[in-house]
C-alpha cells in the first residue's frame, strides 16, 4: 500500500503564539519540538513521521537537533533527513531548523568540544544526514576551556559566511565566556540569535547565575531545553511535594511556586516558563503528547496564574 502524500493543515498557524528572539526579524513558536531521546533509531520512522507532522500541523515550525541526538548517535538528524526527503520538502522555508556540536560524537580528538576542526565536520556532516542545504541556526553546544573562545566563535561566523547556517547560538557557556563570545560574534557582524540552557521549574541556574539577563542585554534571545515537559510528565504529586520538601530544606528553590490542581506536572512546568517570558522546547514520546502540550499552551494563554512576581514557594491543594 502506498503511504499517502502529507498535506500540512491549512490552519497550522492560527492558534500558536510565536515570540521573537532577542533583537532579530526571528519569531519562533512558543512550543518548539527537541529531537533528543524520541526520534532515532529505536523508534519507528512511522512513528517519528506522526509526530514530527502532529508537530508542523500545530504551528511548531521549529525543529531542534544535535549531531549527537537519537540515540544512537546521529540518528535522530538520518530520520529527520528522512522527513525532509518525504513529508517535509515543499515546506522547507516554513521550518527552522538547528543542529549543534560540542558534545562526543566520535572517536579522537577531533570528535568532541570546541574546536573549529570538530564544528565544521560536525556541520557537514549534519548536513547530509538531514538531507538539507543549510540550517537555520548553528550552536556551539557548551564550552570548551581548552579552546579560545576567538576560535570557536570564529568556526561560527565562517559557517555563517559560507552559508552553511543562517544565524549562530550558544549552549551552556559560563556567564562571563557568554558575555566574550556575544561580543566576539557582535563585532564580527554575526550576532547571536538563542542561547539555550536547561531552565524549568526547579533547576534555575541560567536565571540565578545572570545568563538570561546577559543575554537580554545583549539582544541574545533565550531557549529553554531541558524544560522537564518530557522528564518528569508522570511524576505523582506526592513525589513532587517530597522533591520541593528536600530542596526546600536545602534552601536551593525560594522562589518556585507549584500549583498542584490535578491537571499534573506538566501543567505546573509549562505555565512557569509561559510565565517566564521564554521558548520552550519539548521532547515527546508519542503525537498525543504534542497535542497535550498545544492545548495546554491555549488554555494558559487564556488564564494564567503564574507570573514573574508570584514566584514564593508554595503547593496550593
Amino acid at each position: 500500500m502506498i503511504a499517502p502524500v502529507y498535506s500540512a493543515s491549512p490552519e497550522r498557524y492560527e492558534s500558536m503564539d510565536y515570540r521573537r528572539c532577542g533583537r532579530s526579524g526571528i519569531q519562533l513558536p512558543l512550543l518548539s519540538l527537541g529531537l533528543w531521546h524520541n526520534f532515532g533509531s529505536h523508534k519507528p520512522f512511522e512513528e517519528v513521521k506522526a509526530m514530527a507532522c502532529r508537530a508542523f500541523d500545530s504551528g511548531i515550525c521549529h525543529f531542534d537537533l544535535a549531531n549527537n541526538y537519537g540515540p544512537e548517535y546521529g540518528t535522530a538528524e538520518e530520520n529527520f533527513g528522512h522527513l525532509m526527503s518525504s513529508v517535509f520538502k515543499p515546506y522547507r522555508d516554513e521550518l527552522f531548523i538547528s543542529s549543534k556540536a560540542g558534545w562526543d560524537m566520535w572517536p579522537g580528538p577531533y570528535g568532541n568540544w570546541g574546536s573549529r576542526k570538530y564544528l565544521m565536520a560536525s556541520l557537514e556532516q549534519s548536513l547530509k544526514r538531514m538531507n538539507i542545504d543549510y540550517v537555520d541556526i548553528f550552536y556551539s553546544h557548551r564550552y570548551d576551556p581548552a579552546t579560545p573562545v576567538e576560535e570557536t566563535m570564529q568556526a561560527l561566523v565562517d559557517i555563517v559566511r559560507q552559508g552553511k547556517a543562517l544565524y549562530v547560538g550558544l549552549s551552556r557557556y559560563p556567564k562571563e565566556q557568554a558575555a566574550k563570545a556575544y561580543k566576539y560574534l557582535a563585532e564580527h557582524d554575526v550576532p547571536c540569535l538563542l542561547y539555550q540552557d536547561r531552565y524549568n521549574i526547579i533547576d534555575r541556574r541560567p536565571q540565578d547565575q545572570g545568563l538570561i539577563d546577559l543575554s537580554y542585554g545583549e539582544g541574545v534571545g533565550f531557549i529553554s531545553g531541558g524544560s522537564g515537559i518530557s522528564g518528569m510528565y508522570n511524576l505523582s504529586r506526592d513525589y513532587l511535594v517530597y522533591i520541593i520538601v528536600n530542596l526546600a530544606q536545602l534552601d536551593a528553590i525560594a522562589d518556585i511556586i507549584i500549583i498542584d490542581t490535578g491537571a499534573g506536572i506538566s501543567s505546573a512546568v509549562m505555565e512557569f516558563l509561559v510565565a517566564s517570558g521564554e521558548i520552550i522546547l519539548v521532547t515527546t514520546p508519542e503525537p498525543t503528547s504534542i497535542t497535550d502540550s498545544y492545548s495546554l499552551l491555549k488554555a494558559l494563554n487564556q488564564s494564567p496564574r503564574f507570573s514573574r512576581e508570584n514566584t514564593k514557594v508554595k503547593v496550593v491543594s
